[in-house]
């Protein structure tokens, strides 16, 4: 036997595996040291009692940093610190349909495990700009102001913009229910653990078969919020990938952002806008950009739903996810008022992609609704306190006489869905 051939085989085996330790612990924050990381590296840690999972968000010399998924009660100074190989990937398969997951695609409804297709990667580049497919097609969501005077677009990415209690969830689970997609992609991000089941229940009638539920409650930890939108919108990828056409909805992107502020703040990162450091401004389009329709593959139509604190328009998540959307539909808690339900403001709201997805005659009509709506509005005071007399303004005079029929049109019942073509013969009436 050749023993220096032997020694030098051997030489290149690592014999056991390498680890660090944990220097530091607090509930929302970890450092270890005695192994060389990257950003994005995924840790599990472990001790004789339990294992979690953390990522490396900061690197120093000496130093890994690193926000938890799981809860860190239990750990202590000493515990091993493992680098993951498989990094962060999730498994995907058909089998996702009618399922409720967490973003590690673990179930929550009780049922058997995912077998997967295809290891998915979570953190992944947008799609290449001059690779995306010109968006030219409708994408009816059931919704009479919506199909009607801000069409949607296939491949489209649109934002849903409202104070809480206005009715976001209610208007959520009609386009989910009414969507004409195959698959649709449910991710609740931040929200109450009590809304789970309300949405499964209420707002989607039971009925899944066409859905996944990604679900990240407040109760989980930053990171796990935070990586949730990444995991649904993976998923998203996974059925596009098998050329199916997906509705990818997430509620919400402010809950989203507060996490990653959670994760920024604890690791030095200066505030800038009501707290938010720079890291969430960089964030939103990482995950925004991957929607879309790409060439030889199948879209993905996207609607984020943003939480506007205290009715602001100008709160500063608020105002950089519009300018990165596609459009963006406003609720209005005034609209609530006058009995309008859903709630659209569609003087503040817009499509982006309408004009390339829609007949002349149906944006020629839909233009003059929100004209003729637009002048109700100036005129109100003078309408209701008797002082404007008939005949001064024949624009005016038209506005009122289909006053009742445009209340008509934004008002629908949670049950209620029209086709593409009604929307269209119930705008034509307009003339």
């Amino acid at each position: 036997m050749n023993l220096e051939k032997l020694k030098s085989n051997i030489k290149n085996i690592p014999l056991s595996k390498n680890f660090g330790y944990i220097y530091k612990i607090s509930s929302i924050s970890i450092e270890i040291k005695g192994i060389s990381t990257s950003v994005g590296d995924l840790i599990r840690l472990e001790n004789s009692e339990k294992t979690a999972y953390a990522m490396v968000v900061k690197v120093e010399e000496y130093s890994s940093f690193l926000s938890p998924f799981d809860f860190v009660e239990g750990f202590k100074i000493g515990d091993k610190a493992y680098i993951e190989e498989a990094n962060m990937q999730i498994p995907c398969s058909m089998q996702l349909l009618g399922r409720v997951v967490d973003p590690f695609m673990r179930p929550k409804d009780g049922k058997e495990k995912i077998t997967p297709d295809k290891m998915m990667p979570i953190l992944r580049a947008p799609i290449d700009a001059l690779k995306r497919g010109l968006i030219s097609k409708p994408f009816p969501v059931g919704i009479k102001s919506i199909d009607g005077l801000l069409t949607c677009g296939v491949g489209q990415k649109l934002g849903i913009f409202a104070g809480s209690g206005v009715g976001k969830s209610t208007l959520m689970g009609m386009i989910v229910k009414n969507a004409p997609t195959a698959v649709k992609v449910v991710a609740l991000i931040g929200e109450r653990g009590r809304e789970i089941p309300e949405f499964i229940h209420k707002n989607l009638g039971g009925n899944m078969d066409d859905t996944v539920m990604i679900v990240a409650t407040s109760d989980d930890s930053a990171l796990m919020r935070k990586y949730g939108a990444f995991c649904a919108m993976s998923v998203a990828e996974y059925f596009k990938e098998q050329g199916m056409d997906v509705l990818f909805i997430m509620d919400s992107v402010t809950r989203f952002a507060m996490a990653q502020r959670e994760i920024g703040l604890a690791l030095g990162e200066p505030p800038t806008a009501k707290g938010y450091p720079p890291s969430v401004f960089n964030l939103l389009p990482q995950l925004m950009e991957r929607a879309g329709k790409e060439e030889g593959k199948g879209t993905i139509t996207a609607f984020f739903t943003v939480l506007v604190d205290g009715d602001d328009m100008s709160d500063p998540i608020a105002d950089q996810s519009r300018s990165i959307l596609d459009g963006h539909i406003v609720l209005d808690r005034k609209l609530t008022d006058f009995g309008i339900y859903p709630p659209i403001n569609i003087q503040n709201s817009a499509s982006r992609v309408m004009g390339d997805v829609v007949t002349a005659e149906h944006k020629a009509n839909a233009a003059k609704f929100k004209r003729l709506n637009s002048v109700l509005k100036e005129n109100e005071t003078l309408i209701r306190i008797g002082a404007y007399v008939k005949g001064s303004d024949k624009e005016l005079d038209l506005a009122i006489s289909k006053k009742d029929y445009m209340n008509d049109f934004l008002r629908q019942g949670n049950e209620d869905s029209f086709s593409f073509e009604e929307v269209l013969e119930l705008l034509d009436k307009i003339n």
